[in-house]
């Protein structure tokens, strides 16, 4: 059976999305991954993109709202920012909860040639922890 993680975030648009797509690639055969937000908007393109460049599919992302899973259970829990940290209730289906901050490159101001490569530079961390945290080779 697979370990079951839930990638909390406010919006379910930026890492959140690129922590679910992260460790269904590199950890498919050991961890099934969903993510969800405080309020559900939409997945960031420039999120997409920079997991398109490492070869994931994200033609099935769409961002979803924490009610979406209610009644389900994971084995993690984890929260990727502040606020989905604060509001995640302490009851919600996760026998291990977690919290990892990492920045949120959907708020960088410019152009889009000045704001990839912090997407990538998420986009890698959020990756390596996952594959830290959770086993597995890239």
């Amino acid at each position: 059976m697979k370990t079951q993680i839930l990638f909390l975030c406010t919006h379910n648009s930026c890492r959140s999305q690129m922590a679910e797509a992260l460790a269904n690639h590199f950890l498919g055969d050991s961890c099934q991954a969903s993510s969800a937000g405080t309020e559900a908007t939409r997945v960031n393109p420039l999120a997409a993109q920079v997991l398109t460049e490492i070869g994931i599919d994200t033609s099935l992302l769409h961002s979803k709202t924490m009610d979406e899973f209610t009644g389900q259970t994971f084995d993690h829990v984890v929260t990727l920012c502040g606020d989905a940290n604060e509001k995640c209730p302490l009851f919600f289906g996760g026998v291990e909860r977690l919290h990892r901050g990492f920045e949120d490159p959907s708020c960088l101001n410019g152009r889009e040639e000045d704001v990839i490569p912090e997407f990538r530079r998420v986009r890698d961390e959020i990756k390596n922890w996952i594959i830290d945290c959770f086993g597995g080779t890239p």
